[in-house]
Formats: structure tokens, sequence, C-alpha cells
């Protein structure tokens, strides 16, 4: 009879401070993942969807404003499976309402939950952030999320049911011009993340 197989090591925050910095690196249930960063069709896509969303709603001119908008933001949460150890998460852009967060924090994390997150896909990381990410989110009680595939020029809308769960709100496929929670009181130029 042979020996038990040893419990991997869980990884911890001082692994995920080892990574190069040209890497983006993220803890879920202990283990990290590491990502190279965003090829140009993502970046552009992260940046435009960035541009469209920060001078109406962070800023609050030609919109509403309330919001703080981030590029990329470090999200700390508790792993619920190790008391003392946090999971991290790091969204492509992410959004909370200034009732929430009326000013930054000093840390270089994020300990409070966003209102709302968005991912872009890419192949390397499209599992990842649909499979280990976004039960994340919902469970930390993220109200709003964005998937978007910049190749398939999709934009996925979730919205958090009771129970903590993801409810499909719409998929816009190709769409030039949407409406789209929680940033309906503007029109959004989708046409600017497919572009070549």
């Amino acid at each position: 009879m042979g020996e038990p197989a040893e419990k991997p090591r869980r990884a911890t925050y001082a692994d995920l401070e080892a990574v190069p910095p040209n890497k983006v690196a993220e803890l879920v249930r202990g283990t990290l993942h590491v990502f190279p960063r965003p090829a140009p069709r993502h970046a552009s896509a992260k940046g435009a969807l960035l541009s469209e969303l920060f001078i109406p709603f962070d800023r609050g001119r030609g919109g509403p404003g309330g919001w703080r908008m981030l590029l990329e933001p470090e999200l700390h949460s508790p792993d619920p499976e190790a008391p003392g150890e946090v999971e991290v998460l790091v969204p492509d852009l992410a959004g909370w309402r200034r009732e929430r967060m009326p000013d930054l924090p000093e840390t270089a994390y994020f300990t409070l939950a966003p209102d709302w997150v968005c991912e872009v896909l890419s192949l390397s990381t499209a599992a990842f952030d649909r499979d280990e990410k976004m039960p994340v989110y919902a469970r930390e009680g993220v109200r709003h999320a964005w998937l978007v595939d910049p190749i398939a020029r999709t934009l996925e809308v979730f919205s958090l049911a009771s129970g903590r769960a993801w409810t499909p709100v719409a998929t816009h496929r190709d769409a030039p011009r949407v409406r789209v929670e929680p940033f309906a009181a503007i029109e959004l130029d989708l046409s600017l993340l497919w572009a070549k």
C-alpha cells in the first residue's frame, strides 16, 4: 500500500507578489493563476469601454456621475476555504457607486466589492473569467457583471439575483449602440470596442 498523496500546498499572497510585473496574477481557492498581459484587441476593447464610461459616470460630464471607475483594480476578499487568507481578483474594469466608496482606500488593493465588474475575454482567460471569477464576484455581492468578447463582438450582461446567483440579462452581438444597466443613462457606442 502506497503513501497517501500529499495535499498540494495552497498558494499565498506572497506567491502572488513574487510574480513578475509583466504578468497578471490572481489567487482563487489557494491556486495562483498567472496570465500574460492583454493582447492588443483585448487592451483596445478595455480602453475603449473605459473611455465610454469614465467621463459621464466617473466625472459626471455628459452623464449622471456618481461612480468611481477603475482599470484593473486588485480586489481582496476572504478565502472561504482558508481563514486568514485572501482571494485576489483583478477585473479588467470595475466601478463603485460613490455613496458606497466616497474615498479611495490608502491600500494598493480594495476590500470593498465593486458594484460592477467587466471582464474582457481572451482565449487564455475566458474559462477562468467565467468559471472561477464570476462565482467569486457573485459570492462577494457584486451587483452587475459584463463579459466582453472583442473577437466574437459580444457584450454579455448579468445581474445578481437573490441567493447570489447570476441572471443573464442580455447578450448584444455586434450591436453598434446599446443602453445597458447599470449605465443605461447613456447610449454606449459598442462599435468602438470592435475596432481593429
